[in-house]
């Protein structure tokens, strides 16, 4: 007996009799799979999550980060929590922030975002809805490559607990949001198609995604109804971009505070 399981531990023993069935994924037929194509409209939006960390047992919060492609537009939300339902409310908020009509959602294959609950959300308001594709990692590239940048520079990389998800979420739409597209530029990127037929990006210009927007052929008529090109134009000029960024610096130290007071 001790000989027989010698040799059902032996490698040629289990390389010749190991039978094993290879896992099935599950198909679910919610968004095409493709990289999504703007042709130069606004309102097709790039989203991620951000997951602010845990420790000792304790989740922390996540942010919610859509990009719009052409003018690179953004509205960042906090939440608590992640799962199928709670991120709902959350995004029908976020897209009444967006001062254009949003057109198309792109997203990786995460369950927050690919579910029946949004995908009927969706379909109610008309919005195509695309997922990311096997062994393509830059279709979700923008809204990944602003992560660190957006998020994780203001708000820090430590853990934040779930309690002060109000107030974050508080300090994204009252100051960073502003900040970030009437006052931060960013970099536009032109693609060059070489002799030989690969397509190179460079990058030669700055500009805000209010600027960017103010671009777009007809932008005053993809506006959202009650919100006019005047209108952004004025609040705009409120601050400048030196002024912005001093009152978002200035409400930082005070939303660590009530981090630290909600957190104790």
């Amino acid at each position: 007996m001790a000989q027989l399981y010698r040799f059902r531990n032996s490698a040629a023993y289990r390389q010749r009799n190991t039978s094993y069935q290879p896992t099935r994924p599950t198909v679910i037929a919610i968004g095409e799979r493709r990289q999504p194509q703007p042709h130069g409209w606004p309102g097709y939006l790039r989203i991620d999550r951000v997951h602010q960390g845990d420790q000792d047992g304790r989740k922390g919060i996540y942010h919610i980060n859509p990009v719009d492609e052409v003018t690179r537009w953004e509205m960042v939300a906090a939440t608590p929590q992640i799962s199928e339902f709670w991120p709902i409310p959350l995004r029908e908020t976020m897209l009444t922030q967006f001062p254009f009509a949003m057109r198309g959602f792109h997203s990786d294959n995460g369950s927050e975002f690919i579910n029946y609950t949004v995908a009927r959300l969706q379909g109610k308001l008309l919005i195509q809805q695309t997922k990311s594709r096997a062994r393509h990692s830059g279709d979700n590239g923008l809204v990944e490559a602003k992560n660190a940048a957006i998020i994780g520079k203001p708000i820090g990389f430590g853990q934040i607990g779930a309690q002060p998800a109000e107030a974050v979420n508080t300090f994204h739409r009252q100051s960073l949001n502003p900040y970030v597209n009437f006052h931060r530029p960013c970099a536009v990127p032109v693609v060059i198609t070489e002799p030989n037929g690969k397509r190179r990006r460079t990058y030669p210009r700055w500009a805000t995604p209010f600027e960017l927007l103010q671009e777009v052929p007809r932008c005053q008529s993809l506006l959202r109804s009650g919100v006019t090109l005047a209108g952004l134009q004025q609040f705009a000029h409120l601050q400048s971009d030196t002024e912005a960024a001093l009152e978002m610096q200035r409400a930082k130290p005070q939303l660590m505070n009530r981090i630290g007071k909600l957190s104790a």
